[in-house]
């Protein structure tokens, strides 16, 4: 039989290739995330101080790290609401909440390495390190007490503060400082890394 003229623009399977992104839109992820990772550092959006939004950049920023802060929340919650479920240790149910909060980013980058899609691998990579910098914020509160105000609290009420309880528990509470730092540059090095990584994958000659 005769193969049609028009066979070409409708191919049976579309192969890995199809999936992946084109190179302007590699570029484009890169000056996203770029512009992203110097608004976060100018605006340190978990530190939850009082701050007037001024310009149009600033608000869409703000729009964008709320989306993402708030995900990220959500998944946090559900990391202990697993235990409230399932009958954890209570040291479990409260490290839960963090470890699914890292584990959400980081399995979506395996997802993606696994694929061969790369950009979306490192914007799981940078995704992690929004979510281990606000964590490393969160462990530099655990002096403050094992009571989490409301008005600090995801949820609004009052609540356990998880790493006040961890690292009591662990006897690391007076290496607050030093624990929630090393967290922050790993968190950090994981953005940088991860906009690094975003220019050469966008102008590599590999597909």
């Amino acid at each position: 039989m005769k193969k049609s003229k028009f066979s070409h623009l409708f191919p049976k399977e579309k192969t890995e290739q199809d999936h992946l992104p084109t190179k302007n839109a590699k570029k484009a992820v890169l000056v996203l995330f770029t512009l992203f990772l110097l608004l976060y550092i100018e605006f340190k959006p978990y530190a939850n101080t009082p701050h007037q939004v001024t310009g149009v950049t600033e608000f869409l920023f703000s729009i964008y790290q709320f989306v993402i802060t708030q995900t990220l929340g959500i998944v946090h919650e559900s990391g202990h609401g697993v235990c409230y479920i399932l009958p954890c240790p209570e040291f479990v149910m409260v490290i839960n909440g963090t470890l699914f909060q890292w584990l959400f980013p980081l399995g979506i980058a395996y997802y993606y390495k696994r694929r061969g899609n790369i950009t979306a691998f490192l914007i799981g990579l940078f995704i992690l390190g929004i979510s281990m910098d606000h964590t490393a914020w969160y462990m530099s509160t655990a002096h403050e007490g094992a009571i989490l105000p409301a008005h600090k609290s995801f949820l609004g009420v009052d609540a356990l503060h998880d790493f006040h309880y961890i690292f009591r528990t662990m006897g690391v509470l007076s290496y607050e400082s030093f624990i929630s730092g090393l967290t922050r540059a790993i968190a950090y090095l994981l953005m940088i890394g991860s906009v690094i990584a975003m220019f050469f994958n966008a102008f590599s000659n590999k597909h």
